[in-house]
């Protein structure tokens, strides 16, 4: 059994680039939602003509679909993460635009019939609906409110309410249709994870940086060695995800 040194020493020097949660392997779970984003994400790039994907992390899940439309275009604002996709999504004939979350997106208006995102930074619904066609579809997985929030509070401790219910469905639908959009669908599940070490939980915190912002092993190193004991006495550490299907049309 390896010792918390040589775990959080582990975690540490794994790279933290793109969307690839392959070093989890062995180390953590996550159930995935029953409506198959990725699945289903491929279905519509297949019949649309012009498509834009946000914050496309390292261009992975938009990598992966059979079909890309005529015109494909990503979004991302992380360089390191704008270097993995553009290696990615150039040879599918795909355009990476190195655009930071927050700013206006970097197109005309009713550019494109399809925008996608799978967990995007924070969706800004009037340059979505902007850039849309009218009838045109935004079909997204979002990251839900609280998600993730056992391992946030066990180093943040409690949080406000306004900030578990930061993300909420109910908002994201308001803002949403007073934008322009008609809400075709949305649903919301919550997913358990499993952490089985405390290395897994460090790999974590360094790739989703937004859940604990002022993360470091030398910061936490004590919380850590709690929680390196707790797993090796009581089991893994369990935590939930939450995330909610949004899919919306251009009036």
């Amino acid at each position: 059994m390896s010792s918390f040194d040589d775990l959080v020493a582990e975690a540490e020097a794994a790279p933290t680039e793109g969307w690839d949660f392959s070093w989890f392997e062995g180390r953590a779970t996550e159930e995935r939602p029953s409506w198959g984003y990725a699945h289903a994400m491929g279905e519509r790039l297949r019949h649309a003509s012009a498509s834009l994907d946000l914050d496309t992390g390292g261009g992975e899940v938009l990598a992966a679909v059979p079909v890309l439309p005529p015109c494909a275009v990503a979004t991302e604002g992380w360089p390191p993460n704008v270097a993995k996709a553009t290696a990615l999504l150039h040879p599918r004939g795909a355009v990476v635009v190195a655009s930071p979350a927050d700013a206006p997106l970097p197109f005309a208006d009713e550019a494109f019939d399809l925008v996608t995102s799978r967990h995007p930074v924070k969706a800004n619904f009037p340059e979505i609906a902007r850039v849309l066609r009218p009838g045109g579809t935004y079909f997204a997985q979002h990251v839900g409110p609280a998600s993730v929030f056992e391992v946030v509070e066990y180093f943040l401790g409690a949080q406000p309410e306004e900030v578990r219910n930061a993300r909420h469905p109910d908002l994201e639908r308001a803002e949403a249709e007073a934008a322009g959009l008609e809400i075709i669908d949305l649903r919301a599940e919550r997913l358990r994870m499993e952490f089985f070490d405390v290395g897994a939980v460090v790999h974590f915190l360094r790739k989703v940086v937004w859940m604990v912002p002022d993360f470091s092993v030398d910061k936490y190193r004590p919380r850590l060695r709690e929680l390196h004991q707790q797993i090796e006495t009581e089991g893994p550490f369990i935590a939930h995800s939450t995330r909610h299907l949004f899919d919306a049309r251009k009036r």
